[in-house]
């Protein structure tokens, strides 16, 4: 018997990575192969993509243990970590099936040469799995940025600022599954009415609040089918969101009439929620660097029937001088790129990407963004400025450092949400106000 199509579509996926960075979620599920897979047979194919992602430092690290550090072949490697992870933090995979399927994929990789080096090492992991599982628990002790397989210099920088408990528990979220979260479309439905149909429909949900979020608009999804396969998500009546990124429009508290700017919409769960807030009265402007995001947003607006937005592409380097010519609007809303550090359960590539020198030059790019678009807001308007980010220099830091250069503005209000605590994603958002 040949290796199973989960796993075969796993490692295809590994194997298309070049580089971590270039893995993003929805290339996984625009996979034809991958959607045709059975519910069961889906899930399992995205956690071995996503685990091996997450714990690859330690992969690496038990790799390196089991060969004698012997630099391995990158497919040979994905191999491994393929079988370490399931060996290791699959419980629910027998043995010797995590083995099995490990070696009939180097089979029909066309690797029969190294089946026998493959099983030899899962094989011999496995005679020693409570004293791996004591290594990686004395690993936790001595190294945890390797134990949880996380950047040293970004646990280090976390470790100045995070009490000893706090950062325990923000590594271990980072290495779950993050839950699911649907936001009711009430342009289209109401939350009563949603659960109803949703029962129909397969999907077990329970009604969630935050602090920042409001009654109603929240569910946590504990099961359901294929999400884009439902007809209550091609008639537009939820959005999949995380809470955390309802605190920026909450700050924003755009109300019905105004002119809104999102000026870094894609892919459009902002834009929606705040056409959403509007109640469809008014007008968005969504603006974003990449016409091809900008899609997302078009196909966003259109399933959830939002009829006040404009959607427009803008330069990367934008013209200050121009920018002011341009029309003022009541509240504008700046998402800004960032080094995505609150999301890391979900951007599962993003810790691999981040290095010291790019979390600079983000810092440096949003200072760019909020200097050419706070031009934009009329007086007395309104501007949010949010990341999804943990870190000081791209949050409190940025905005203070905007307030000592334009006197025109006025800090009035701002909230973080943090993993550790409110067991969502991480962000942070500020509310300005122009004098």
């Amino acid at each position: 018997m040949g290796a199973t199509r989960p796993r075969i579509i796993a490692y295809h996926a590994l194997r298309r990575l070049e580089v971590p960075g270039d893995f993003l979620e929805h290339r996984l599920e625009a996979d034809a192969d991958f959607r045709a897979l059975p519910p069961d047979d889906r899930r399992l194919a995205q956690e071995l993509v996503f685990g091996v992602l997450r714990r690859r430092a330690t992969l690496d690290w038990l790799v390196q243990r089991r060969t004698d550090g012997r630099r391995q072949r990158p497919e040979i490697r994905i191999l491994l970590h393929l079988g370490l992870y399931q060996l290791l933090y699959l419980d629910r995979i027998p043995a010797h099936a995590a083995v099995h399927e490990t070696v009939e994929l180097a089979r029909a990789g066309g690797l029969s040469a190294q089946t026998g080096f493959l099983n030899a090492v899962l094989r011999g992991t496995v005679r020693d799995l409570p004293a791996t599982r004591q290594a990686l628990a004395d690993l936790a002790a001595t190294d945890p940025a390797t134990a949880t397989s996380h950047p040293a210099w970004l646990v280090d920088r976390w470790r100045e600022i995070l009490t000893p408990p706090d950062l325990a528990r923000l590594l271990e979220l980072n290495n779950l599954p993050p839950p699911t979260f649907a936001r009711v479309n009430r342009l289209r439905t109401d939350a009563a009415a949603l659960a109803r149909v949703w029962e129909a429909e397969g999907v077990r949900a329970t009604a969630r609040e935050f602090p920042w979020s409001g009654p109603e608009q929240l569910f946590e999804l504990q099961e359901h089918p294929s999400l884009a396969s439902l007809g209550s998500f091609q008639r537009g009546e939820f959005y999949v969101q995380d809470p955390s990124t309802l605190l920026a429009v909450t700050l924003l508290d755009p109300q019905p009439g105004e002119s809104i700017l999102d000026a870094c919409a894609a892919p459009g769960g902002k834009t929606t929620l705040i056409a959403s807030r509007l109640q469809n009265r008014g007008r968005i402007q969504a603006e974003d660097v990449s016409p091809d995001r900008l899609r997302l947003v078009e196909e966003n607006v259109a399933r959830l029937g939002v009829t006040c937005v404009v959607v427009k592409a803008v330069s990367a380097n934008p013209d200050p001088a121009g920018e002011a010519e341009t029309a003022l609007f009541d509240r504008i809303l700046i998402d800004a790129p960032c080094s995505n550090t609150g999301v890391f359960r979900r951007r599962v590539e993003a810790r691999w990407r981040l290095q010291p020198d790019v979390l600079e030059r983000l810092r440096r790019e949003q200072a760019e963004i909020l200097h050419a678009v706070s031009r934009r807001v009329r007086p007395g308007g309104v501007l949010v400025y949010s990341t999804c980010s943990l870190e000081r220099e791209e949050n409190a830091a940025q905005v203070s450092e905007f307030l000592s250069r334009e006197s025109a503005f006025e800090w009035e209000a701002s909230q973080e949400v943090l993993p550790w605590r409110d067991g969502v994603d991480g962000a942070f958002a500020a509310r300005l106000r122009r004098k």
